[in-house]
């Protein structure tokens, strides 16, 4: 299929799945433009994870389609998983290895010249401040959560994809390497490139994302650009009354405060 900018970055059509009897997505229908910084909202069990997870073909879908750049997930996964670049909630990594180990073993699976691999390795462990790590010998077995999330996305970042789908980047990552992570996400925007971002952080995804989309119940209440979603409220405050809110009563848990 001819790519061209009218394409959508991802786009997902009548996306389901069920376990059982549990519909835990409900026929989502997304499209993300080219270009964009897209942040996915929803509260815990929401089908925030599930969704993206049969996006980028981690999860067969019991119906609906998925399409990265028009490339369909499923009848080309090949053609897909070129294009993306993938943090996925949980990520399973080689424990045994270092960080740069890691990366190039991840390179050649994804058939990328030693070189080249060689040389961004270097530069994403630098940038990323996994270095010293590097340095002493550390193995992935022993990086901090926090190192975990930033070597998932030196992965995802390694073969330099069109279309990143990140779930919650910035989960148990320190102020200061989120501020090199959001540095990174805007270049990668900047230069043409799309972010698919979860997160629960309202301000955060208020920060960084142009468009937006509220799911609850494995269905998308709202959808469209930062501003649209809001309609004249803070994010939160549009998430809460669209979800709801469960409330506390005055007599619930009263034994905290005797």
């Amino acid at each position: 299929m001819e790519q061209t900018d009218r394409v959508p970055a991802l786009e997902l059509s009548g996306l389901r799945k069920e376990f059982g009897e549990k519909v835990a997505v409900d026929d989502v229908d997304l499209s993300v433009p080219q270009g964009a910084f897209y942040g996915l909202v929803g509260p815990n069990g929401a089908g925030k994870t599930t969704a993206l997870s049969m996006a980028v073909g981690l999860l067969r879908p019991t119906a609906g389609r998925a399409h990265v750049l028009g490339i369909d997930v499923w009848s080309d996964p090949i053609g897909a998983k070129t294009a993306l670049g993938v943090l996925p909630d949980g990520l399973a990594l080689p424990e045994r290895l270092t960080g740069a180990e890691l990366l190039t073993y991840w390179g050649r699976l994804r058939g990328m010249e030693t070189a080249v691999i060689r040389s961004r390795t270097q530069e994403l462990m630098r940038v990323l401040e996994l270095d010293e790590a590097e340095e002493h010998g550390t193995v992935v077995l022993e990086y901090s959560t926090g190192m975990r999330k930033k070597i998932g996305l030196a992965t995802a970042l390694l073969h330099s994809p069109r279309v990143l789908v990140l779930d919650e980047p910035y989960e148990a990552v320190d102020p200061v390497s989120a501020r090199v992570l959001t540095k990174i996400l805007r270049r990668f925007t900047a230069a043409g490139g799309s972010v698919v971002m979860s997160s629960h952080v309202m301000a955060l995804v208020e920060q960084l994302c142009d468009r937006v989309a509220i799911i609850a119940r494995g269905q998308v209440l709202a959808d469209g650009t930062l501003d649209d979603v809001r309609a004249g409220a803070s994010l939160e405050e549009r998430f809460v009354g669209l979800v709801g809110e469960r409330g506390l009563g005055d007599e619930e848990l009263s034994w905290l405060a005797s």
